[in-house]
């Protein structure tokens, strides 16, 4: 396990019933392909050596007998292989008969988990062949020539990188309290459910909708083999499922009715989990309510390997999904809408302030405000828009400000601030042709003094165009665009910022809003160039916002160290960056993350749209004196 991946496999064999030496030969194959592929832990259907549908020769001794046969001769096999292999056999334990997976990795047999929920309705009789796990009595047994202690207790099997893992067998997750409840209480990471599940009407969609949200309920792994071609088909057809899950997500699913043995092997990001578990104080509690503490069993040592990050990484993870864009799009709006619309409502306010730039940010806000207006039903005129060109506005921006204003029906100023920038210069002896840090934030800040002045006119507020990505890249003058008296954009970043606007194009059917999205991102807080074409472009100076955003992501949602998000980031944007420029970037961000954090712990009000905020009365509260060392180190490393 490397960056905190654990590379896992579900296989469906062939099988035929009964025919224990052959469907060994068919499990033999799998685990040699897995550990090919440097699986770590893979998982084989329910009675996977002998065949489910065997009926009443379960009640065969000779059946029995072959299948622990059988398992001696997995061990051998797996003798010099590093792969944690779960594979299901019926295993007669004193007078009784079990439904069992049998743990088995370097030639050991670790554990043998038995099965708790037997069903014994519609088309199944487990109860005619198997005894339950509570019937068991703990005791020391030998099985296929180990010694072994068997309990009714839950087991915890933990690997040699220290990741955590439960089994479960088919109807157990069925039942209204599966035993992976209690075994991800205790610490598992990812269950393993060996199945044999019938094929009905409906019934797919639904096993994929429990097994999703029983993934998500306990924020673990969860992969599910069923068998599949090769069972009796003499009342039911097994279609063979293959499917992993990480905390309610499809990772990656098998194809159903396939005549073919297949195996599906991802990764699953174990840290991520524990994450998720610790900053959630919910499962903290239910842990404590566990009761006794499960058996734990150590794994065996492995082999070294190179790490090969074989997952897909979303390279746009704030964005939504194509099939559920407009409506993700529609509620992020109404969010930010209702608490503008709040807000305006508890001042008791008919007027809002808002500059108007003609780039992307102030574009998305002044839309969120005529929406918030209109659903308050207040006139639109109470909307001031206000632009404000200075030394690098362009002809392009200056026009799109305008006739954005003038599609929506606001009142529409223009205050230019050239005159009391120059003055401001004389002022404090900056030589204007000087185009520095003090020569951006004067113009900046001059823009925020109009907007607040004449907010205090009008008994208005100003509502704030800054987003989530320039807080975290201090992207802002302090006390300049940085202040408002409320930042609709606050949880939403700039990669989402230009889906938002493109949404609201679609719906109003206006070209500006189109030539807006295209515009180049920029503040233009330096003069255009010999064209009148935007010279000051934000991602030449702080870098590509789809990497800075990518980095926010994964570095706020689930505190992951810079190497892993390099990882990942190599992964996600293969063909489109270099590791180079990502690690140049990298180090971008977490050196003005962190010395920009005074920006944010002052910043406005403004709703959470998703998951990442970085409100200090919310879900992000630093020092402003934390230093990045151990960050950037870990990036060079």
């Amino acid at each position: 396990m490397k960056y905190g991946f654990l590379k896992v496999a579900a296989a469906v064999p062939a099988v035929k019933v009964a025919d224990v030496e052959y469907n060994l030969q068919q499990v033999e194959s799998l685990i040699a392909q897995a550990e090919g592929q440097g699986v770590e832990v893979m998982v084989f259907p329910e009675l996977c050596l002998t065949g489910y549908s065997c009926q009443d020769l379960f009640k065969e001794q000779l059946l029995i007998d072959k299948a622990e046969d059988a398992l001696l001769i997995l061990l051998d096999f797996t003798r010099k292989l590093d792969v944690i292999c779960i594979v299901g056999l019926p295993v007669q334990i004193g007078s009784l008969l079990y439904n069992c997976a049998a743990v088995i990795q370097g030639g050991t047999l670790l554990g043998i988990v038995p099965k708790t929920y037997l069903p014994n309705y519609g088309e199944f009789y487990e109860k005619r062949w198997f005894a339950s796990a509570p019937d068991l009595m703990p005791q020391d047994i030998y099985l296929a020539g180990s010694p072994i202690h068997v309990t009714p207790e839950p087991i915890l099997f933990t690997t040699c990188d220290g990741a955590r893992f439960g089994i479960e067998i088919c109807e157990d997750v069925w039942a209204p309290t599966p035993p992976s409840n209690r075994l991800s209480l205790a610490g598992a990471d990812v269950i393993f459910n060996l199945s044999a599940s019938d094929e009905l009407v409906g019934k797919h969609q639904y096993l994929r909708q429990l097994l999703s949200q029983q993934s998500a309920r306990t924020m673990s792994g969860y992969v599910y083999a069923s068998c599949g071609f090769g069972e009796s088909t003499q009342d039911v057809v097994y279609g063979g499922n293959a499917m992993i899950f990480e905390n309610g997500h499809l990772l990656s699913e098998g194809e159903r009715f396939s005549f073919q043995p297949q195996i599906k092997i991802t990764q699953i990001d174990v840290e991520r989990l524990r994450t998720e578990r610790r900053t959630n104080s919910t499962f903290i509690t239910a842990q404590a309510q566990v009761g006794c503490r499960p058996v734990l069993v150590t794994c065996k040592p492995v082999t070294f390997r190179d790490f090969d990050l074989i997952r897909p990484v979303n390279p746009h993870p704030f964005i939504p999904a194509e099939d559920k864009m407009q409506e993700s799009c529609e509620e992020i709006l109404n969010i930010q809408v209702v608490g503008l619309a709040k807000r305006l409502y508890h001042l008791n306010g008919s007027k809002a302030v808002i500059g108007i730039s003609g780039g992307l940010d102030s574009t998305l806000a002044l839309l969120v405000t005529v929406k918030a207006f209109d659903k308050l039903g207040m006139d639109r005129k109470g909307i001031i828009g206000i632009t404000m060109p200075g030394f690098g506005t362009t002809d392009r921006t200056h026009g799109n400000a305008r006739k954005l204003m003038e599609t929506l029906g606001i009142t529409i100023r223009e205050i230019s601030i050239a005159k009391a920038v120059t003055q401001h210069f004389e002022d404090i002896g900056h030589d204007a042709k000087v185009h520095d840090v003090t020569y951006e934030n004067s113009q900046a800040r001059e823009r925020t003094q109009i907007l607040m002045d004449v907010a205090n006119q009008e008994n208005a507020i100003v509502v704030g165009t800054g987003d989530l990505s320039e807080l975290a890249l201090g992207w802002a003058t302090y006390n300049g665009d940085h202040m408002s008296m409320y930042g609709v954009n606050a949880g939403v970043p700039k990669t989402l910022v230009r889906y938002l606007v493109n949404y609201m194009a679609g719906e109003m059917a206006t070209e500006v809003l189109l030539d807006i999205i295209d515009t180049p991102i920029s503040p233009e807080l330096i003069p255009a160039d010999e064209q009148g074409n935007i010279k000051q472009k934000t991602e030449d100076l702080v870098g590509p916002y789809e990497l800075h955003d990518f980095f926010l992501y994964y570095f706020l949602r689930f505190g992951f160290r810079p190497a892993k998000i390099f990882v990942m980031a190599c992964k996600a944007f293969e063909g489109s960056y270099d590791e180079d420029v990502i690690r140049k970037w990298l180090q971008t961000f977490c050196r003005r993350f962190f010395t920009q954090q005074f920006k944010r712990s002052c910043m406005p009000d403004g709703p959470k749209v998703g998951s990442v905020s970085l409100s200090p009365r919310g879900d992000w509260r630093m020092p402003t004196d934390a230093v990045s060392t151990l960050w950037l180190k870990d990036i060079k490393n």
